[in-house]
């Protein structure tokens, strides 16, 4: 199609419907009509001054929501490449929803920036049957392609987190370890005058066992002191700076009448979970990169499911739960917390932080939920089940559309109440 004959197209469904099918605006423009020179300058030093105030309050708000964008831009990478690999039309390659902040056209697509800094897309003609493209295009529709390359283009996006993902922990490892959670509770803080501090357990003290009995965590510590009397004396096994010790401890009785424990046992310390650092070499690095991506992977659907459940939602917002596992939380949330862990252990400790959500992203863009890619990959299976014969079969999409405003519901229920823990009762 030449510049001179592009025009507007309107889609038939409605473009609200047709955008939410399809993952992003299905309305073209023409040449006149894209945003550059002085418009689109401005734009462009707009978002760029939004970001850069960013670092004006925190160096590691700016680091992190940089490394952000470079991911939510190689997703789209990921969508653009494997569908101009596999024949495929890409029409728009944006960042951000809403009104054009500036644009240019490179051949057939055209690239820009948005308003709404809510993600990115990638128009690629075709996607289902409620969207319209010219009779000489059809051939180059998405929905016009094979299984494979329909699953291909559809999953690019959250294969490119997995690889950022893989990227970041492989630089992690090398330059600083890979940090893995052991049996034990490490204790904290030593109360003086305590039970803990007479016998001479110290912070930094990781407790393996207490008169034999492993210490799996810091709960398990509080448990095996629970299940004894006052004035009993335990074997408390313990590793201090590599070197294993057997302290005795004698239980007091805690003193403090308002809390629920007074007159229980206690040892009068505060310990937390043990963490223990492995060094790599890169090659072992490397590997270790790639296998941590499947446990890590596992980790991040239960706690996506977890967190899309309804009642989760209303106890966090009610304030009636505060298990953090459970709790939605937001980018504003997460970019918050970067500021504690780049304070606390600087860059290690940002790219660590990006390569865990990039996995939480990947896995839950495939959750099989239109309008995620996850729903597209969905209908694409389906539509390869129903083959018969070599006859392609083709879903109607807009039957499915009240399911998938039944998911945007949910979706925007749970970014709201997550937006709103994330300003009330920030974490970190």
């Amino acid at each position: 199609m030449s510049t001179d004959e592009r025009t507007e197209a309107k889609p038939q469904h409605g473009r609200f419907t047709s955008e939410v099918m399809a993952g992003g605006s299905v309305v073209e423009k023409s040449d006149d009509e894209l945003v550059g020179g002085l418009r689109g300058a401005v734009g462009v030093l707009g978002v760029v001054a939004l970001i850069g105030i960013l670092g004006l309050f925190s160096i590691w708000w700016l680091v992190f929501v940089v490394g952000v964008l470079i991911a939510i831009f190689l997703h789209e990478t990921g969508h653009f490449v494997t569908a101009r690999w596999t024949g495929m039309k890409a029409t728009q390659f944006f960042i951000g929803f809403g009104p054009r902040l500036w644009s240019f056209r490179r051949g057939e697509t055209e690239y820009g920036v948005r308003a709404l800094p809510l993600g990115a897309f990638v128009r690629i003609i075709g996607m289902n049957n409620m969207d319209e493209v010219e009779a000489g295009d059809e051939d180059r529709t998405y929905r016009s392609k094979s299984y494979p390359k329909r699953l291909l283009v559809i999953s690019a996006g959250s294969i490119m987190h997995m690889l950022i993902a893989i990227a970041l922990l492989f630089v992690v490892y090398v330059a600083d370890g890979e940090v893995v959670e052991r049996d034990g509770a490490e204790i904290g803080i030593v109360q003086e005058a305590g039970p803990a501090a007479v016998a001479g357990l110290e912070p930094g003290d990781v407790v393996l066992s207490i008169d034999g009995e492993e210490v799996g965590g810091s709960a398990d510590l509080g448990r095996l002191v629970q299940a004894n009397e006052p004035g009993t004396s335990l074997a408390f096994d313990v590793l201090r700076e590599g070197q294993a010790l057997t302290i005795p401890v004698t239980l007091g009785a805690n003193t403090d009448e308002e809390s629920v424990l007074f007159g229980k046992p206690y040892v009068g310390v505060s310990s937390g979970a043990y963490y223990d650092t492995i060094e790599h070499s890169v090659p072992a690095a490397a590997v270790n990169a790639v296998t941590d991506i499947f446990p890590t992977s596992w980790e991040m659907t239960k706690g996506a499911v977890r967190v899309l459940n309804p009642v989760n939602i209303f106890t966090h917002v009610t304030g009636s739960n505060d298990d953090l596992e459970t709790r939605p939380t937001t980018l504003v949330g997460v970019t918050g917390l970067s500021d504690d862990v780049g304070d606390a252990q600087g860059i290690i400790g940002i790219l660590f932080l990006l390569a865990v959500l990039n996995v939480f992203v990947g896995v839950f863009n495939m959750f099989p939920l239109l309008p995620l890619d996850g729903g597209h990959a969905a209908i694409a299976t389906y539509e390869r089940l129903r083959e018969r014969g070599g006859q392609r079969y083709y879903a109607d999409v807009a039957k499915m559309m009240p399911f998938a405003m039944a998911v945007m519901t949910v979706l925007l229920f749970l970014f709201m109440s997550g937006l709103y823990l994330d300003i009330t009762d920030p974490v970190g």
